[in-house]
C-alpha cells in the first residue's frame, strides 16, 4: 500500500514538473529572431536589404540600447526588452533544455517550422560558414561562382525563414 502511494505522489510531482515546463516554455511564446541584414552594390550604387543578393556583405544590425540623457538611465526598445527577457528565461531553462540563449531562441523560432524545413534549415546552419569562408577567400577566377553558391543558400535560407 505504501509503495502505491509513494508511486502517485512520485507521478503527481512529475505531472507538476512537466506543466511547469510546459508553462515556461510558452511564456513569451513570440519569438522575435533577427533577420540579418545585407549590404549590396550594383552599378556602383549601394542598397540594403533583408534578402541577400549576389556578393552581398552581411552586416551587424543589431539594435542599440542608448541612455537617457537627463536620468543617466538605460533607455531600451520594446523589442531589446524582449529579447533579454527571452534570454533570462532560456538561461533558467538551461538546465533542463540544455541549450544556450542563442540555441533556445533559434529553437522557439524554428517551431512552427516543418520537420522537412527544420532538417534544411540544420543543414544551411552548417553549410553557410562554410560558404561564406570561401566565398571570402576564393581566388579571383573562382570568386563569382562561390559568390552565387552563397547567394543560393542564403536565398534559400530566407525564403525558409531559418
Amino acid at each position: 500500500m505504501r509503495f502505491l502511494q509513494y508511486s502517485r505522489l512520485q507521478q503527481n510531482r512529475r505531472f507538476h514538473w512537466s506543466f511547469a515546463l510546459l508553462g515556461l516554455l510558452s511564456f513569451g511564446f513570440h519569438a522575435h529572431a533577427q533577420k540579418p541584414v545585407y549590404r549590396c552594390e550594383t552599378a556602383s550604387k549601394v542598397s540594403y536589404s533583408d534578402a541577400p543578393c549576389v556578393g552581398a556583405k552581411e552586416i551587424d544590425a543589431t539594435p542599440t540600447q542608448g541612455m537617457d540623457k537627463m536620468t543617466g538611465t538605460s533607455r531600451k526598445g520594446a523589442d531589446v526588452r524582449r529579447d533579454e527577457h527571452n534570454a533570462v528565461m532560456a538561461d533558467a531553462l538551461k538546465p533542463l533544455t540544455g541549450m544556450s540563449s542563442d540555441q533556445y531562441r533559434v529553437y522557439k523560432h524554428r517551431l512552427k517550422l516543418s520537420p522537412r524545413d527544420k532538417t534544411e534549415c540544420g543543414r544551411l546552419d552548417t553549410n553557410l560558414p562554410e560558404l561564406k569562408q570561401r566565398a571570402a577567400t576564393a581566388p579571383s577566377s573562382e570568386k563569382t561562382l562561390a559568390d552565387v553558391e552563397l547567394y543560393k543558400a542564403r536565398k534559400q535560407f530566407n525564403d525558409l525563414n531559418c
